[in-house]
């Protein structure tokens, strides 16, 4: 049971989402009936549109197919074991590629952004990552560490059993205390709510909060938990958030019809190892591999 108190902070966060939708609504073109997302989020309009090769499908796409496809990817390596060797590889490949980042531990982040330098790939750290269960300031100085190492997007994950206990003030000033450092640098802030371990209620929670905090987006796993993104999670967190926050889906995308799958539902970043194999699919080619495991 949530404590009175957070309840009211989330249903006066929750009435102040609502209104601001209204107000945005009532001068706004129209948005498609199946989740609020604007023009091209349908999903039926979307797979056609990635069919046909859009030009912008999310975040940093530019080009024909499958410079669209490869800009909304977070090309991911996040395995523990992950050698020298690995995070090279991951770069080449992003670089090749044209990745949107790639997505690293935070010990490998001043090390891909020397390697990236001049690509135009960014480089994405993870913060309190995987389990979230670090504190507060703790995520504060990992986020602003990682940022002074070349990072230009963080992924935290929240603290996930605060929430389950019903603690959403320790959870708003969790979020808060990474998206402060974000803006302050002018960083692309994502926060993870690691969907799989949350009873709807809790994501619809999260999400607000997220968006409360003023996240750039909300992400569905860290693909350490029990179950990665699902295209039912990402619609759920579209709902919540509406048409102007960012969705990252993530965890076990390891296709081109699964990132299809997660675009149609609302995601408009997607977090997957596979990258590669996804552009080669795209194209049409037989993937020459996998890409580094882990995610």
């Amino acid at each position: 049971m949530l404590d009175p108190k957070d309840l009211q902070r989330l249903v006066e966060i929750i009435t102040e989402e609502v209104v601001a939708a209204e107000r945005r609504r009532a001068s706004a073109p129209a948005q498609c009936s199946c989740h609020a997302v604007l023009y091209d989020c349908c999903p039926d309009r979307l797979r056609g549109v990635l069919d046909a090769g859009a030009t912008r499908i999310g975040l940093h796409a530019s080009g024909g197919e499958t410079g669209a496809i490869a800009g909304m990817i977070d090309h991911t390596l996040l395995k523990p074991d992950a050698t020298r060797g690995d995070i090279d590889k991951l770069c080449r490949e992003a670089a090749e590629f044209h990745f949107a980042t790639v997505c690293v531990n935070p010990a490998w982040v001043a090390y891909s952004a020397a390697r990236l330098r001049g690509t135009g790939v960014g480089v994405c750290s993870v913060v309190g990552f995987p389990l979230g269960a670090t504190t507060a300031d703790v995520k504060h100085y990992e986020t602003r560490r990682a940022i002074f190492d070349g990072a230009s997007e963080i992924d935290m994950v929240i603290n996930i059993g605060a929430l389950k206990s019903g603690d959403l003030a320790t959870v708003e000033r969790d979020i808060q205390a990474v998206t402060t450092a974000c803006r302050e640098s002018n960083v692309v802030s994502k926060v993870i709510i690691e969907a799989a371990l949350l009873t709807d209620d809790e994501k619809v929670a999260a999400s607000t909060l997220s968006k409360a905090a003023g996240a750039d987006f909300v992400k569905t796993s860290t693909g350490f938990a029990s179950g990665g993104a699902t295209a039912a999670d990402v619609a759920l967190m579209r709902r919540v958030v509406g048409a102007d926050m960012g969705i990252k889906a993530a965890g076990g995308v390891r296709d081109y019809e699964g990132l299809k799958a997660m675009v149609a539902a609302g995601a408009t970043r997607i977090g997957a190892s596979a990258g590669v194999r996804i552009v080669q699919e795209s194209e049409g080619k037989r993937p020459s591999g996998s890409g580094p495991a882990g995610y």
